[in-house]
């Protein structure tokens, strides 16, 4: 079991930056090493989309859109995730989630892509961000 909690949204002018934080409580027997993580994103009105992940290997993917702009890391030794995003748009407006998918095994990739959201079990409750044009 994980459960997840974001940090670090705000409201930002185009071409601003923001760093988004994701802490994850381990239940014992586990570590955070054994999940993939990523962040997905949800604006009103529009499908839930995955944004990046990041395997407990450091292996890391993006989705087309934020590819070059967004940087996806993690800190096993705190268990924590981030998401620092540079050259926000207002397109990029969305209540961002973090997510993990358990894969049991330490300094992994991650089997599914972010896309497949519904495959990561663990979700976090979302924070707001907001770009104004």
């Amino acid at each position: 079991q994980v459960q997840l909690v974001e940090s670090g949204g705000g409201s930002v002018q185009s071409g601003g930056s923001l760093r988004l934080s994701c802490a994850a409580t381990i239940s014992a027997h586990s570590y955070y090493s054994y999940y993939c993580m990523g962040w997905f994103r949800q604006a009103p009105g529009k499908e839930r989309e995955g944004v990046a992940a990041i395997g407990s290997d450091g292996s890391t993917a993006y989705v087309d859109s934020v590819q070059g702009r967004f940087t996806i890391s993690r800190d096993n030794a705190k268990n924590m995730l981030y998401l620092q995003m540079n050259s926000l748009a207002p397109e990029d407006t969305a209540m961002y989630h973090c997510a993990a998918y358990y894969t049991g095994i330490a300094a992994a990739g991650c089997p599914i892509p972010i896309s497949r959201v519904p495959g990561y079990s663990y979700r976090g409750q979302g924070t707001q961000v907001t770009v104004s044009s």
